[in-house]
């Protein structure tokens, strides 16, 4: 694990600055860095993505617990200086490329590494990372409801995006990541992260979460695709009532001409805003409509 000086040397050295537009914000407190680790109680069975790696100061720590690390870097100086040293790590892959393809679609090639990874690991596949601020939702959600999903994910981010994770119904934060978060696993702010604890400091507050999935909740949702098509088309207009929002439904939902019988059937009151149903509501509701639509 890198000091904070010793970051600023290995900057220096290759003759660059943290880059903001990439919001690079080095953690630099060890102590914190171990605590993430602990969290997510590695073992060298498990598989380990982690997801803007810097000059790689977590990926020394995390792999000497796993079985392999998955290291994902945008910046390709600071992915030449992980390589160099993470030199004489065999179970470390560093890739110098964007995690995302798009925002709903992670890269390619870093999907067919961890497939390709966890064929010979029998373990946990985890997300362990000190997060880039602007990726962290669409990343996680992408390995909740994506080709690909995380055992479990520990990971620091911004507070207000931890806020809108662990959000229930009736937050102001409460929406379409809290809701799926809580449809498929446990999700828990395990500290709160002042600014003094990064380099260069952001201007915001950050917090650690943990998120693990929960297989029996998965199983309870019939698609996930149309999980996610039912959350948005609510959770869009969610100041209004849920009787005026259907009108709005487009695709799959389009097809649904009977949502008063969904309501009654869900127990939920057509009269309420989608910002007070639950999650199990939401689920109540697509898997009916998957019922209807597979019914013809």
């Amino acid at each position: 694990m890198h000091t904070k000086s010793q970051i600023e040397m290995l900057l220096a050295s290759a003759g660059v600055e943290p880059n903001k537009k990439l919001g690079q914000n080095f953690l630099i407190d060890l102590n914190l860095m171990r605590l993430l680790i602990d969290d997510a109680n590695i073992s060298k069975d498990d598989l380990v993505l982690e997801v803007g790696c810097g000059t790689g100061s977590l990926t020394q720590a995390l792999a000497e617990r796993a079985g392999q690390v998955i290291a994902v870097e945008i910046d390709q100086m600071l992915a030449q200086i992980a390589e160099g040293e993470l030199a004489g790590a065999g179970n470390v892959k560093i890739f110098n490329t964007d995690i995302l393809e798009n925002k709903n679609t992670i890269s390619r090639t870093i999907i067919d590494a961890i497939e390709s990874a966890r064929k010979k690991l029998s373990g946990r596949f985890l997300l362990v990372s000190n997060l880039p601020y602007s990726i962290a939702s669409p990343l996680m959600m992408n390995l909740i409801t994506g080709a690909i999903v995380a055992d479990a994910m520990y990971v620091t981010v911004q507070k207000e995006v931890a806020e809108r994770m662990t959000a229930v119904p009736g937050d102001r934060h409460y929406g379409t990541l809290s809701i799926h978060m809580a449809a498929t696993g446990e999700v828990k702010t395990e500290r709160l992260l002042k600014p003094t604890v990064f380099w260069p400091q952001p201007q915001i507050n950050s917090a650690m979460i943990s998120f693990v999935n929960n297989a029996e909740k998965r199983s309870r949702i019939k698609s996930m695709d149309l999980l996610g098509d039912v959350v948005n088309l609510f959770m869009q207009h969610r100041r209004k009532m849920v009787q005026a929002c259907v009108k709005f439904a487009a695709d799959e939902l389009a097809g649904i001409n009977n949502w008063p019988e969904i309501f009654q059937k869900c127990n939920i009151d057509p009269h309420n805003r989608p910002e007070q149903l639950k999650p199990e509501d939401f689920i109540a509701v697509s898997n009916l409509c998957r019922e209807i639509l597979d019914n013809g």
